[in-house]
């Protein structure tokens, strides 16, 4: 086929992005990114593409993410039970009381992302249904809530060892007879993007402006109370809930996700292939688990046992908790059907061999500047994430290309794996298409591109910063030197912003209060 291992096999991807700029709706964006790599694979034949879009597209990715699309559908049937019995409103009054400010309802928002580092799905959504109504107590847009949680999900997995990510890391490079955990623990002190974006969030937030169209959302927000919610909940107020009748369902979700991948991944005596390697070793059964199953097993669980608590507590009738099943699973569909269309547009890019084409521009780079090296590396996986919408897939075909090009330069072998990782979740970070990103969307219930309009400029802003970083660490081979030019550039960097082009909401009056004080005038 002759568009296949070109430059050809990222135009599918590129026409997904533009379209989903310009237009702002993701759902059709996708849609013709689907279609255009479907006639570039079958080589413009009408018929061979609508058998490749449906054969090797649509169902590959609804079977190959059905087990997320589980957990989707039972978070969103925890949330529904919570908003339903009224302990959504329960939990917000307490945290309005006790959470003070927006900068405080930020940080603790931040600090429950950093805790939640086992998955980042994981982390997106229970972040999200967790922080919700404590957020909208203090009038904070639902897009800066969505930026949160994707500034500490995909960011934070990429620099804890015992994750997901972690653990396919450690695959890809084991495949390759590297030291694939060793490897990885030993690029998180590079890893600029993942840990100067954790200084950014502290640093804007304790600062109190925002900038660019986050900056209008959240005026929005703090004038008029539209939160940019994208509907689907009902608030609801019992007298006799409690907060805790919300974060106990929390409290056991994360405990039953938690075992669930644990049980999967070997950790108590057996694993669904029946081995026992793993059995007492965390790192090792998190290594060896499957997230698309540990987490859905957890989701259920949790979800039984949830609705058995409830229903004993008597804040909730049986035949109200059945209705949470299918508004539950409405609520969700949103996020399901974005997930299902870039999963299909990746398997598109796959077929049409982006990995060949990229490896290609990586050789061809290899042979210039050799400190400039981890630098390129980083903004080729940036463009590639960005393209594809995949961390994965990113580092699965960068890795084993920079492998043998560092084999006799363990630093710079370090620096270079950091950049493949860091340029894979910054990419990702931004992409339309970015399956952590539509996660997001859902956990704050937002809408999908007014999080992705919203946080592109904050995400640009690190990408630049981390790249003068890896250019950096290309010359000194020195991570602390390196990470404190990255702190002071986004120090400098933010103080610049706030004092041309920030936008402090808290010091402008809420519209009604301006309205009435004008109306006693």
């Amino acid at each position: 086929m002759e568009f296949v291992n070109t430059f050809w096999a990222l135009v599918p991807p590129l026409v997904a992005i533009i379209l989903a700029l310009i237009t702002k709706e993701a759902y059709s964006s996708l849609f013709v990114g689907i279609v255009v790599g479907g006639f570039l694979v079958a080589g413009c034949n009408p018929i061979d593409a609508l058998t490749c879009i449906i054969n090797d597209g649509l169902i590959p990715a609804v079977a190959d993410n059905a087990g997320i699309f589980i957990f989707l559908v039972m978070l969103g049937i925890t949330v529904a039970l919570v908003n339903v019995t009224g302990a959504a409103a329960a939990f917000g009054k307490w945290a309005a009381k006790h959470i003070k400010g927006r900068r405080g309802v930020q940080i603790a928002t931040f600090i429950l992302g950093v805790l939640i580092f086992i998955d980042d799905y994981f982390n997106c959504l229970t972040v999200g249904s967790v922080m919700r109504p404590v957020t909208d107590s203090k009038k904070v847009s639902r897009a800066k809530l969505s930026y949160l949680i994707d500034a500490t999900a995909a960011p934070i997995c990429m620099i804890a060892p015992v994750s997901s990510w972690a653990a396919a890391v450690s695959g890809v490079a084991a495949d390759l007879d590297a030291d694939g955990i060793t490897l990885f623990i030993s690029a998180i002190p590079f890893n600029f993007y993942s840990l100067l974006t954790l200084v950014f969030v502290i640093v804007i937030v304790s600062m109190g402006f925002d900038y660019g169209p986050m900056a209008k959302a959240e005026m929005k927000a703090y004038q008029t109370g539209e939160l940019g919610s994208q509907g689907n909940e009902k608030t609801v107020e019992i007298e006799k809930s409690s907060m805790w009748d919300m974060l106990i369902p929390v409290i056991l979700l994360i405990v039953c996700c938690i075992v669930g991948m644990l049980f999967v991944g070997g950790f108590f005596g057996a694993d669904l292939e029946g081995t026992t390697d793993y059995a007492g070793d965390i790192i090792g059964a998190f290594g060896n688990t499957d997230a698309f199953v540990g987490l859905p097993w957890g989701a259920l669980i949790a979800l039984v046992l949830s609705i058995i608590y409830l229903l004993c507590r008597r804040v909730v009738g049986f035949k109200v908790a059945m209705e949470c099943l299918t508004s539950g699973f409405h609520a969700m569909c949103p996020a399901i059907f974005i997930l299902t269309f870039a999963v299909a547009l990746k398997n598109m890019t796959s077929l049409l061999g982006a990995d060949v084409f990229v490896a290609g521009l990586m050789e061809g780079a290899a042979s210039g500047l050799y400190a400039m090296l981890p630098a390129i590396i980083f903004l080729v996986a940036v463009f590639l994430a960005f393209s594809s919408g995949t961390s994965w897939g990113t580092f699965g075909i960068l890795i084993p290309i920079v492998l043998p090009i560092f084999a006799n330069e363990p630093t710079l072998l370090t620096i270079g794996i950091s950049a493949c990782l860091a340029g894979a979740v910054a990419g990702d970070h931004c992409s339309p298409i970015s399956d952590t990103t539509i996660m997001a969307s859902a956990g704050a219930n937002v809408d999908h591109m007014e999080h992705v309009n919203t946080q592109l400029p904050y995400v640009l802003t690190m990408v630049a910063i981390s790249f003068v970083c890896f250019v950096v660490a290309g010359f000194t081979q020195s991570a602390p030197i390196s990470l404190i030019v990255g702190v002071v550039l986004v120090v400098a960097t933010l103080v610049v912003l706030k004092r041309t082009v920030g936008i402090n909401v808290e010091s402008a009056k809420p519209a009604v209060e301006a309205g009435e004080q004008e109306a006693a005038a």
